[in-house]
């Protein structure tokens, strides 16, 4: 068969017009392999699916870049709450104090009013 097979493909052109093994979508490759795809569409499988590797190791590299920038915003936006809270608790305290102080000096001027009050007595 191999043998039939060798002769068909090399003096096939001689012996008729057309060759009967394609017609019916038979091929051979380089290796005189019978195939059913063409050896040109063969090839653009194989580099298509080499393509397509390429790509998903390309995404998969690209994920874990993504993952990463991903881990940094989220710890400096983590950062970042802490140091507002941090800075709405001093603002608090500067305010609490500012109250305290107006309280204080309420107070002292109230006792300066009632010692002016006692030194007019």
């Amino acid at each position: 068969l191999t043998l039939l097979l060798v002769f068909l493909t090399e003096f096939s052109p001689l012996v008729m017009a057309k060759d009967p093994l394609a017609e019916a979508g038979l091929h051979f490759d380089e290796l005189n392999k019978l195939r059913v795809l063409e050896p040109d569409v063969s090839q653009k499988t194989t580099e298509l699916k080499e393509e397509c590797e390429e790509f998903v190791d390309k995404i998969g590299q690209f994920q874990k870049i993504v993952g990463g920038l991903i881990e940094l915003v989220d710890e400096l936006a983590k950062e970042a709450e802490n140091e507002k809270m941090k800075a709405i608790g001093a603002r608090n305290l500067l305010k609490s104090v500012e109250k305290q102080r107006e309280a204080q000096q309420q107070q002292l001027q109230a006792l300066i009013a009632e010692k002016k009050m006692q030194l007019e007595r």
